[in-house]
């Protein structure tokens, strides 16, 4: 099946999810069939900021006809900040919607956790990842340590880079939400935010949203879903 990825949102996340279907479906046998649209990331932040969803499913809507031209079946949006309208999106879409939330949901029952952190932009964490969550109660950092977060995860989603402080930074607020909440885990909940995590040891559980997306995709492609 071919997917179309709404991408750009930002670069590092959209680098995440084009290696992680490369490899994972050249280990099952299956050939990638995959074609990408570009999203504006700051257009995204202001959008979601402001909660003006019409101006961003328009947006999808308009990539999304692009993808189903060139042959794509199902879509996904590789952005969490981007899932701030996907109800509204999947009502509207010409395809059918991959749902990082549904996926992430479903997960967390799996895995039996009950009570998790939450790092991303000010939206996810404030709206605890915008409410899809059933199964677990999310914890978002306090106040100050949110808009910090916040901050620091916009500057680095549009650069498609991490700085050392911007990593520590993350690690700060994430050992809080264990050690000071009692948090079993932390939701990745901002797809660029594995810059900043892949390959080191923040001193807690990770939960990698844009991974478990990115395996729903996975499936869907290679015809498993």
């Amino acid at each position: 099946m071919r997917i179309g990825l709404i991408v750009g949102i930002g670069p590092a996340a959209t680098d995440l999810y084009y290696r992680f279907l490369i490899t994972t479906l050249a280990a099952r046998g299956v050939d990638l069939e995959l074609t990408m649209a570009h999203a504006d990331a700051p257009t995204l932040l202001r959008n979601q900021a402001s909660g003006d969803a019409d101006a961003q499913v328009a947006i999808y809507r308009r990539l999304t006809g692009r993808l189903q031209a060139a042959g794509a079946s199902a879509v996904a949006v590789t952005s969490i900040a981007g899932h701030f309208c996907i109800d509204a999106f999947k009502a509207v879409s010409p395809l059918p919607v991959i749902d990082m939330l549904v996926e992430v949901d479903r997960e967390i029952d799996r895995e039996g956790l009950r009570r998790v952190g939450i790092l991303g932009t000010s939206v996810a964490m404030e709206t605890r990842l915008y409410g899809a969550v059933r199964h677990a109660e999310i914890i978002a950092p306090p106040t100050d340590a949110l808009l910090r977060v916040h901050d620091a995860y916009a500057a680095m989603a549009v650069a498609g880079t991490v700085t050392e402080a911007q990593r520590e930074l993350f690690f700060r607020a994430g050992r809080a939400l264990v050690e000071d909440h009692g948090a079993e885990a932390v939701l990745l909940g901002g797809t660029d935010l594995g810059l900043a995590f892949a390959g080191r040891d923040p001193g807690f559980h990770t939960f990698d949203c844009a991974a478990v997306h990115a395996a729903a995709i996975a499936d869907v492609a290679a015809g498993r879903a």
